[in-house]
């Protein structure tokens, strides 16, 4: 069954296409001199609090990002707000290029429900690369009633609303990623706001709930407990930390697929060579096998940027409109 083969209109326009991402390979690009270098210090921002995987992507990226740029990068959180604090502060911010963001897919699912303001969410940016991708997993106890996909999908269809799962609250991409995945199967879920992937898994192992939807980089530090079993993850393809757990896909919903990302962004306006040098430096900081490496295992995920400009562009604001058309299909609230 194909995702989004129970609703109307247009039964195929909320599959979710996966974020075809250009690789690595953009060697003149990659190898050609900048005709831009900053002449201070740059600021990269992020709108969530220090220590969180968005925190933690930028500290593994700001040294050979300044190494490659010939300044440094200073990383600065400003959370709150689901990271539109940051967002709104680096859409004013000069369009010289010594204001970076790292936006995730939280800022997608946002503006999807028009929570956005003081900043146009796609016009607001120019858009320098989406440069990882990373999944979800759905976990529960193993002890518990679930032992897959097929399970659960049969306690739902037979208890409509009333089988549980944690997610982020009402408005997040975990919100969004178990309501895609119940129109595909044609339930009916009823989340459970947790502040955090680790504090929901803990209520699964407390009792507190039969599952929890968490990203892969939230679930690592916990999916080795053998009181847990991951039911799926929304990757297309298994996860290579934990090949165990079968993909949505494979488990009798082909086509599923949901995943988050990062990526970089600079204020509009950031005139054409300054994007260009960013770009270039980005990927020659991704080209480090020991910086890709440890990107990809922190998020259990990809690295594969996009050009800068339009194609990143063009990306983002179909995941918009595709998350918009799910909350209209079915009626969702961020509240």
């Amino acid at each position: 069954m194909a995702v989004g083969s129970r609703l109307a209109p247009g039964p195929r326009r909320l599959a979710r296409r996966p974020l075809l991402l250009a690789g690595l390979a953009a060697p003149g690009l990659a190898r050609a001199q900048p005709a831009w270098a900053p002449d201070r210090p740059v600021t990269l921002l992020h709108g969530f609090g220090p220590g969180g995987a968005a925190d933690t992507i930028c500290r593994i990226l700001a040294p050979p990002l300044g190494e490659a740029l010939g300044r440094p990068v200073v990383v600065e959180p400003r959370p709150g707000a689901g990271g539109n604090i940051a967002s709104a502060a680096l859409a004013r911010a000069p369009a010289d290029g010594h204001a970076l963001g790292l936006l995730t897919g939280s800022h997608g699912v946002a503006a999807a429900f028009g929570r956005t303001s003081g900043f146009e969410p796609v016009d607001g940016f120019a858009w320098l690369s989406l440069f990882l991708r990373y999944a979800f997993v759905l976990v529960a106890r193993a002890d518990g009633p679930f032992a897959d996909l097929g399970a659960l999908v049969a306690a739902a269809r037979a208890r409509p609303g009333a089988v549980q799962y944690g997610t982020l609250g009402p408005g997040s991409s975990h919100h969004l990623t178990g309501e895609l995945f119940s129109a595909a199967a044609g339930i009916t879920l009823a989340q459970v706001p947790y502040r955090s992937d680790v504090a929901g898994i803990t209520g699964v192992l407390g009792g507190e709930l039969p599952l929890m939807l968490s990203t892969t980089v939230g679930a690592m530090g916990l999916l080795g407990d053998a009181r847990l079993r991951g039911l799926a993850v929304t990757a297309d393809r298994r996860s290579g930390r934990f090949p165990a757990i079968p993909t949505v896909a494979e488990s009798g919903f082909p086509g599923f697929r949901s995943y988050t990302w990062a990526g970089l962004a600079a204020p509009a306006g950031t005139p054409a060579p300054v994007q260009a040098a960013i770009h270039a430096a980005l990927l020659r900081a991704l080209a480090q096998p020991a910086i890709r490496a440890r990107l990809e295992e922190l998020t259990d995920g990809e690295v594969e940027p996009s050009p800068p400009g339009a194609p990143t562009r063009a990306l983002v604001a179909a995941e918009i409109e595709s998350w918009r058309g799910l909350i209209r299909a079915r009626s969702l609230s961020a509240d």
